[in-house]
């Protein structure tokens, strides 16, 4: 995997992280939904060559910063998994321990980097905190899975006041659940649920 970035006159520039893997399905991955900012800015992750995932954060100018959030586990496919970043260079992601469990993270432009769990998390292997956007503003959506693997939504304000909810006709049985996905300036949300048949719908979350 390598990572790529095109500019609006159709010109291709390729990167790879320093310490990025080579071998099969390693290398330079970006976020997921908001990976790159208006100033150029992209966050991603890499996979290296043990199969840890490390965060990094690629500037205008080319220049690759990587990074590892404090408590991220070592072991194959464990580490920092940052999943987006938005206009002032707020980062935010997830890191999967030593356990297997999934917490949240922001990192802020300057590099300081601050942890969550969401209240009611599960704490067992592929349970956990999955941030999944973060806003102009910095409020940050995403769904976090319970003791039984089912999913709930959340939202983080910047400000630290912490929200979750449950979409109507979302299953409450393990793998099923409320998935938000993105965020806008506004905090309107939208995702899919899960019903009880394991049907997948579409929502949208208005603030």
């Amino acid at each position: 995997m390598h990572g790529f970035l095109r500019t609006a006159d159709g010109t291709f520039t390729t990167y790879d992280a320093p310490g990025a893997g080579t071998g099969m399905f390693q290398g330079t991955f970006i976020g997921t939904v908001d990976c790159l900012n208006p100033a150029g800015t992209i966050a991603g992750v890499y996979l290296d060559a043990s199969n840890v995932y490390h965060g990094y954060v690629r500037a205008s100018d080319g220049t690759i910063t990587d990074f590892d959030v404090p408590g991220a586990g070592t072991g194959p496919f464990q580490g920092s998994y940052p999943v987006g970043i938005n206009q002032r260079g707020t980062i935010e992601g997830e890191y999967i321990d030593a356990s297997n469990v999934g917490h949240g993270f922001v990192r802020e432009a300057n590099g300081a980097i601050t942890t969550f769990d969401v209240p009611g998390a599960g704490t067992g292997p592929g349970q956990g905190t999955l941030p999944a956007n973060i806003n102009a503003p910095g409020d940050i959506t995403g769904w976090y899975i319970d003791a039984s693997s089912v999913a709930h939504g959340f939202s983080l304000a910047k400000h630290g006041t912490l929200t979750t909810f449950d979409v109507p006709g979302a299953g409450t049985g393990s793998g099923q659940g409320s998935f938000p996905y993105c965020n806008n300036p506004v905090d309107a949300m939208t995702g899919y649920y899960i019903d009880s048949s394991g049907v997948f719908h579409r929502f949208l979350r208005t603030p």
